[in-house]
């Protein structure tokens, strides 16, 4: 060849692979509109084209349009907890703490599938208007997986309850009806696991508040299992990292949290959203104020792993990469995550197979069902002293107490708003042909407890008892416990029934009325299905997911995150009323149970048959739960839960409950290496009725987990 043919050469072969290079960078670049390729693909390829500014302006709960590249405008900010939140119209459920009590999983999975189908119906009618605003995306901040410790916890009411087996099973249920089943082209919409990590009050402290102060065993065996259950087992969307500092650093920006436990050991690819003005906290003087200014937070905020500010620190990123605080490529792994997510919920696409859902599922025929059927199942009967309960309409039935017509206040908090609200004043009533006064009633019912005006959020609250949300005492306010002694003198016979979030300390209570329910912030149907129960339509088998303590006495400092005395776990004193508990208007006799084998292995998982039997006279629902206590551990939880299930037995029948027993079943913490793993050795199984120990039968077996 000659030199200048040569030259030819060399310049054709380079003017192929340039001509490659404009067709595969062109290519690459128009990918993000490819909707056959998956979102992780398309959204890498939308951050090429973005500018900085740009890519800064998606990190923000607000995020604005970006025309020139097909982005819409989008608002990540939408509230699900028990019911569509915050958004008009919407079926309102029972609050979390009495859907836990429901300990029926199954049930709370169609709830939220319910819920899902309103979220999307009503996302389908936004999207029309051509923008979304807060309450109306497809993101939502639910569920509240934070352990409810301390009953003074004024947003205990949101989580599912004190154990960290049951708040992981419910969580998932509430993550699996929220994004819709596996193996659909989109997702159906995102849920967030809340509060990451180690929060559950005080309410007004929580801007500064440093959980330092944590043992290895009470963050790995109570504060992030229901977590890592909804990353690992549900494949949650979103987590909300916490207002709060865990061993010094804010949540929101803890290396330890969102870097080494979360992405790394946990395996989450995800998106961390701040909970909102957290980001904030971490500069702002008087708050944990650890970084100088608003570019140094969200500097280390990012870094950590924080993709997501609900609020407007977020903006001095540009600041802060001109100062070599944060690097670009460090916001492309964010953006990258959060592009991923909208082109998963074909929110940007135009078209999804969620459009179809017509906006008459929302407050349908069927869901107002579903919303009862849930209140019922949410009630936990406390006491019948002689039997009192169920009521007959022929008895001289008075009623009273401030919570008898207040609709409200059954919503609970982070609510939507219903058409109906069934109040107990009205559903009683309804049954009533004339209701007696107290001078000649046989019997009064006395609906009492507190309120979510009362309990909740950081709230501006300073009633006797109450601070910013949070409570100070336990006990029933003093003028409701007056009105009991009045009627109880009068010679009334009482039926006490609780509306509360949390644990009431009720011992007056018990002496004073025959009978307690406890009906929890109830919902839109909740007066229906209180009424229900009372007088017997209904056969009520709620358990309690949180222990009833006696006092205020018997609970720790509020501010010690230590598990040490509480819980059913690590109280020492008899409670009041146990984790659980809760009665029926039938009897259930537990059998002797049959096991596949005595060792749980890898290899061989043990099967435990437990006879129930109904011998009362009606019809009713057992809650059987199944607990695993480790021989010789002194340090560690008396007995926790690990198994349950709601079964429908009718009178004079028995049915067989079987539990399948792995290494799983039986994880614990081990000392020695600081983790929670299927450890050698003999356990209890333990199943009854409730956690107290005179309702559990038990059994002993070993466990021999396979060798790494």
């Amino acid at each position: 060849m000659t030199e200048t043919e040569l030259k030819v050469a060399t310049r054709r072969l380079l003017l192929a692979a340039l001509m490659a290079f404009v067709v595969t960078t062109g290519a690459e670049a128009q990918a993000y509109r490819d909707t056959t390729l998956a979102p992780s693909v398309r959204a890498r390829a939308m951050v090429k084209e973005l500018t900085l500014d740009e890519k800064i302006s998606l990190m923000m709960n607000a995020s604005p349009a970006i025309p020139r590249l097909g982005i819409r405008q989008y608002e990540w900010w939408n509230e699900a907890l028990h019911g569509v939140g915050r958004s008009g119209l919407a079926t309102v459920f029972p609050q979390c703490i009495g859907m836990a009590a429901s300990f029926d999983d199954a049930l709370l999975l169609k709830v939220f599938t319910a819920v899902s189908d309103e979220a999307r119906a009503k996302n389908n009618q936004y999207r029309l208007a051509g923008r979304t605003k807060r309450y109306q995306g497809l993101t939502f901040w639910t569920p509240n997986v934070n352990i409810f410790r301390d009953p003074r916890w004024g947003r205990g009411q949101e989580t599912y309850g004190e154990d960290p087996y049951l708040t992981s099973v419910m969580g998932m249920a509430v993550v699996r009806g929220l994004q819709g089943p596996a193996g659909a082209r989109h997702d159906k919409l995102h849920a967030c696991a809340k509060h990451y990590a180690v929060h559950s009050g005080p309410e007004w402290s929580r801007h500064t508040f440093n959980a330092e102060q944590i043992a290895p065993r009470d963050l790995w065996e109570t504060y992030l299992p229901a977590f890592k259950a909804l990353v690992q087992k549900a494949g949650v969307q979103e987590v909300m990292c916490a207002y709060n500092r865990y061993e010094g650093d804010p949540c929101c920006g803890s290396n330890r949290l969102l870097q080494q436990i979360l992405r790394d050991e946990w395996g989450y690819k995800g998106i961390v959203v701040s909970d909102c003005g957290a980001i904030n906290d971490i500069f702002i003087p008087g708050r944990h104020a650890t970084e100088p200014d608003s570019a140094h937070a969200a500097s280390k905020a990012v870094y950590a792993g924080t993709d997501l500010e609900c609020g407007g620190s977020y903006a001095s990123l540009r600041q802060a990469v001109a100062q070599g605080l944060v690097t670009e490529e460090r916001i492309d792994q964010s953006v990258e995550r959060l592009l991923t997510a909208r082109y998963a919920l074909g929110e940007m696409d135009g078209t999804t197979e969620w459009d179809a859902l017509p906006l008459t599922v929302v407050d349908s025929r069927e869901h107002r069902a579903l919303a009862l059927q849930m209140a019922r199942e949410s009630v936990v009967l406390l006491q019948n002293r002689n039997g009192l309960l169920p009521l007959s309409r022929n008895q001289k039935i008075a009623l009273a107490g401030p919570n008898l017509n207040d609709s409200t206040m059954q919503w609970g908090n982070y609510n939507g708003h219903p058409s109906h609200t069934v109040t107990l004043g009205m559903a009683m009533s309804q049954r009533l042909p004339v209701v007696a006064t107290d001078a000649d009633a046989d019997v009064v019912v006395f609906a009492g407890g507190i309120s979510p005006r009362l309990e909740g959020e950081e709230m501006r609250v300073s009633e006797p008892g109450f601070k910013g949300g949070d409570r100070t005492c336990i006990e029933l306010p003093e003028a409701q416990l007056q009105q009991l002694r009045e009627l109880k003198a009068a010679g009334r016979r009482i039926v006490f029934v609780n509306f509360s979030g949390s644990a009431l300390a009720l011992p007056d209570v018990a002496e004073l009325a025959d009978a307690i329910v406890q009906a929890w912030y109830p919902g839109q149907a909740g007066g229906e299905a209180v009424a229900q129960v009372l007088f017997g339509e209904y056969n009520p088998a709620g358990r309690l997911p949180v222990t009833f303590y006696r006092s205020t006495d018997q609970l720790p400092d509020f501010e010690d995150y230590s598990m040490r005395g509480r819980t059913y776990r690590y109280m020492t004193e008899e409670p009041l009323y146990p984790f659980g508990y809760g009665l029926s208007y039938t009897s259930f006799r537990y059998g002797p149970a049959t096991v596949s084998g005595e060792t749980i292995s890898t290899a061989t998982p043990v099967t435990v048959n437990i006879p129930v039997t109904n011998t009362g006279n009606r019809d009713g629902e057992e809650v059987v739960q199944l607990y695993v206590s480790r021989p010789g551990d002194t340090d560690g939880p008396q007995r926790t839960l690990r198994a349950f299930r709601r079964v429908a037995v009718a009178k004079g029948q028995t049915v067989t409950v079987s539990f399948t027993l792995t290494p799983e079943t039986v994880e614990w913490f081990d000392t020695a290496t600081n983790t929670v793993r299927p450890l050698p050795g003999d356990y209890d199984i333990l199943f009854g009725g409730s956690s107290r120990l005179s309702d559990l039968h038990r059994l002993r077996l070993t466990c021999q987990p396979a060798q790494k």
